[in-house]
């Protein structure tokens, strides 16, 4: 993140996200794929690093990409393969929903994952500081129930930040600065699409 200012010379902390150039490589049709969606390629890459399957798939376009995924569209008969799709569609003001990764943790204890207080630190509890507590009666039901919240893997999800809204476009970069965090790790791949909520 970083701090742009506005006209009143207010501080606003924003995330950079290059947005573009994405390439059109394909365009699925409902009559001939079953159902509707625009190939968008992104980020340049040696040709040489591909397998020739891949850089098939790209043929129509005419580039070398690393990162290829597929969107639904509006209208998919206004896309054509080749086109070039960037930071046009958006503009400062903007709503947007931002979808990443989020960062791995590994194996996390409730303390960390589940925010718990952890046990006493007193009257020989010594060693009972990040644990969990009880997990459920003995006789009835005598097992634990299903879902309860426990250690284990924690980060690594798909999350969605919704309502961000987008303060400066730089058209000539390709850069789109939102205002607050996105998921995931710096450099992470990101989608970003128009708010799914109404705007107020």
């Amino acid at each position: 993140m970083t701090t742009v200012f506005n006209e009143r010379g207010e501080a606003i902390p924003v995330t950079v996200i290059e947005a573009g150039p994405n390439h059109v490589l394909n365009v699925r049709t409902r009559e001939r794929d079953g159902y509707e969606a625009v190939q968008l390629g992104f980020g340049a890459v040696n040709p040489k690093k591909l397998t020739k399957p891949v850089l098939g798939q790209m043929k129509g376009a005419g580039v070398a990409v690393r990162y290829v995924r597929e969107m639904p569209a509006d209208n998919v008969a206004e896309h054509a393969v080749g086109e070039t799709v960037d930071v046009d569609l958006f503009q400062a003001g903007d709503l947007v929903d931002v979808t990443g990764w989020s960062k791995g943790r590994g194996f996390a204890g409730v303390v960390k994952r589940h925010g718990f207080r952890g046990g006493p630190r007193t009257h020989g509890q010594s060693d009972r500081e990040r644990a969990p507590g009880s997990l459920g009666a003995g006789t009835t039901p005598g097992r634990v129930w299903k879902g309860l919240r426990m250690a284990g893997r924690m980060g690594n999800e798909r999350k969605t930040v919704q309502r961000l809204r987008v303060v400066r476009v730089d058209h000539e970069r390709h850069l789109l600065l939102v205002k607050g965090s996105v998921p995931g790790a710096k450099n992470g791949l990101v989608y970003v699409r128009r708010t799914v909520k109404p705007v107020r």
